[in-house]
């Protein structure tokens, strides 16, 4: 997070209600694949702290959402229901334990033979032929449709529901980062551009959130108009330097982020012996670099940063366009990889015989956890899932003191 960040919005807030003393509270959602369904059980474990804390205010409790990746699909997943307030928390979690892969993607591999290299080769050639990447996403596509409310987000947005949804990809094009925006049309957000990273104000439809959750290589890049032409995109994961800067610059003073990071590989957890990487391993390490976000740099940036501001001397501070951000993260406290070590097998069926073919499923070899990440942001699973919910209520329930804490103390 820059200082100039900071600085920029605070001279310039943004416009809408918050412009008369009423900061919004902000809901950031990092990428991750079938990962982020952790993110659900986060939130569902936060609507019951709210309902049991202040039983009689059950509004929706963020005013701008901000997705990355299956963060975005999230994102708008609770836009489209903020009309239900808390309930939109539940809703969220009941459609990921309704997903199942196939909702999700298509592989198509030959039903004959033991996997091995040769057939694995063959089934991954004939995808990228037909579709330009390994995996087919037309089944997202569909999922979307007929699950996402569009319309619905922009009733929230008249409602004064929230006040914007932001989901963010990158370009392939220009190899810039970009961040789509919508608010409402009667009081606009201004573009904004830093180096490497543009903003947008479009309407948030279902191409923007494929393309936002677009994993390179594994599923096809996304056509979107920006600046009057057609550019390709990829999963906003890629390039991102700054998650929390679009949340500031839409206006927020409180944030909080929902990352799907972990604090260590399983296969190093063991300190057993280590052999040479295997497909797995090395496939695994790769995407895990695409999904390394700087959530945890960017929030210590943005800590320090309004830390110094709130200690200024009080006539100072007051004269000052500065304005400090408070923002709380949370993170997994176990390891995704181990979690999805335990559930490998419930991998559709077509894509552990082209995973196993490849030697991206030898988990008898060392590091195992790279292997078992590999398969953790394709295991749209219930088994997975449901593991994945429970472990975001346990973390949200083990923070109990630090949300509450959060949410009763007003944006300034």
């Amino acid at each position: 997070m820059a200082l100039h960040t900071l600085i920029s919005s605070g001279l310039t807030p943004a416009p809408g209600p918050w412009a008369t003393g009423a900061a919004p509270r902000a809901l950031v959602l990092m990428g991750g694949g079938a990962r982020t369904a952790y993110q659900a059980g986060v939130l569902r474990a936060l609507a019951r702290l709210l309902a049991q804390h202040r039983p009689a205010d059950t509004a929706f409790p963020f005013q701008v959402l901000l997705g990355t990746s299956a963060g975005a699909l999230n994102a708008s997943y609770l836009a489209s229901e903020a009309v239900q307030g808390l309930g939109a928390f539940h809703a969220l979690a009941g459609f990921w334990q309704r997903l199942q892969s196939a909702q999700v993607y298509r592989l198509d591999s030959p039903r004959w033979g033991w996997p091995n290299l040769l057939t694995a080769g063959l089934t991954l050639m004939r995808q990228v032929r037909r579709h330009r990447a390994l995996l087919d996403t037309l089944p997202l596509v569909d999922t979307l449709h007929r699950t996402l409310r569009l319309a619905q987000i922009e009733a929230a947005l008249q409602a004064r529901v929230i006040d914007a949804l932001a989901v963010t990809a990158s370009s392939y094009t220009t190899g810039e980062h970009w961040t789509f925006y919508q608010t409402r049309p009667d009081e606009p957000v201004p573009p904004w551009r830093r180096p490497g990273r543009r903003a947008s104000a479009q309407p948030i439809g279902i191409e923007h959130l494929i393309a936002s959750s677009a994993i390179p290589f594994l599923f096809p890049a996304v056509p979107l108009w920006v600046d009057g032409q057609k550019a390709f995109f990829g999963d906003g994961s890629m390039r991102q330097l700054s998650p929390l800067s679009p949340a500031i610059q839409l206006g927020a003073r409180q944030i909080l982020v929902i990352g799907v990071g972990q604090p260590q590989r399983a296969g190093l957890a063991g300190g057993g012996p280590v052999d040479d990487p295997t497909a797995g391993t090395i496939a695994g390490h790769a995407l895990a670099s695409v999904f390394h976000d700087t959530l945890q740099a960017d929030v210590e940036q943005a800590q320090r940063v309004s830390a110094t501001l709130a200690n200024l001397p009080p006539g100072l501070g007051h004269l000052l366009p500065y304005r400090p951000v408070e923002v709380l993260a949370i993170q997994p406290s176990v390891s995704l990889d181990e979690l999805a070590l335990k559930h490998v097998h419930a991998l559709p069926a077509a894509a552990r015989h082209t995973l196993v073919g490849l030697g991206a499923l030898d988990t008898h070899r060392g590091a195992t956890g790279s292997a078992a990440a590999l398969a953790s942001y394709l295991l749209f699973e219930p088994p997975f899932v449901n593991a994945l919910i429970a472990c975001g209520e346990s973390d949200a329930m083990a923070r109990r003191d630090e949300l509450l804490a959060f949410f009763d103390t007003p944006p300034s």
